[in-house]
């Protein structure tokens, strides 16, 4: 397991947790797989189909995949893994960092590929990166130090930056570490910060009213699936306040971030 791209690497990591098993199965039906998501725009559903195709393998013809997502509701997910649970598939494929403890928790046996997890050894997942053991495999993107060079850029883009307002969560798994990098890269350039948690629809037009009032001279997002699932506010709110914002994701540019 290493730090990857996505589609291809992760569909053949995938096939393999599950080939003893597929063989045993009829050819007739296929292996059967569960992929679990957080929200309903999971941007990573056509990637996986579009690489399941490339080695050809298609949904409803020699593979059957159910797709299972809490709509932002995460409170929903342990309940749909023990759906999957129920349901004996082969694999479980988990969307995103939020999805795998619940797909943990269900079982011990099904095997678990991770699409991406920001760290998975720090959060118990497996023994390693080079040998996972377990029942769970996939990618790895401890990439703290990401977040750091994204205040960097934000410095070239506005020379003057002298605050920048942080939204993320401290609960939302790599966060605390990548506000750890933030804060050591505002110290360099002597720029002050000021964090904001963002766990609910309320706290958005909370946190840019605050980043507001903070002469904040920019905004940078750290990872997390809810605001993802916002997007849409989140990019309204920040041109309606006229800030610069620095995302993780390229989903809020295409929705007219800037």
């Amino acid at each position: 397991m290493k730090k990857a791209g996505w589609s291809t690497i992760l569909v053949a990591a995938m096939l393999i947790a599950v080939a003893v098993i597929a063989e045993a199965q009829q050819a007739k039906k296929g292996p059967r797989i569960g992929f679990l998501s957080g929200t309903s725009s999971n941007p990573r559903r056509e990637a996986f189909s579009q690489g399941l195709r490339e080695l050809g393998y298609v949904e409803g013809k020699n593979i059957l995949i159910e797709w299972r997502s809490a709509e932002g509701k995460f409170n929903r997910l342990p309940e749909l893994a023990a759906e999957l649970v129920r349901l004996k598939v082969d694999v479980i494929v988990t969307g995103g960092p939020n999805t795998i403890r619940p797909a943990k928790e269900a079982t011990g046996t099904i095997p678990i590929v991770m699409a991406f997890d920001t760290d998975p050894v720090g959060n118990g997942f497996v023994a390693s990166l080079g040998r996972p053991s377990g029942n769970i495999t996939g990618l790895s993107t401890l990439a703290p130090e990401i977040s750091g060079k994204q205040l960097e850029l934000l410095k070239e883009i506005v020379p003057k930056l002298s605050r920048v307002t942080v939204f993320g969560n401290s609960i939302q798994p790599g966060n605390p570490q990548a506000l750890k990098q933030v804060k050591l890269a505002a110290e360099a350039f002597r720029v002050k910060v000021q964090y904001l948690e963002v766990r609910g629809p309320k706290d958005i037009e909370t946190v840019f009213r605050a980043a507001s009032e903070g002469r904040a001279d920019a905004v940078l997002v750290l990872g997390s699936p809810f605001l993802l699932s916002h997007r849409t506010q989140v990019v309204a709110l920040a041109l309606k306040s006229r800030l610069p914002v620095i995302y993780y994701s390229t989903e809020f540019v295409d929705d007219g971030g800037l």
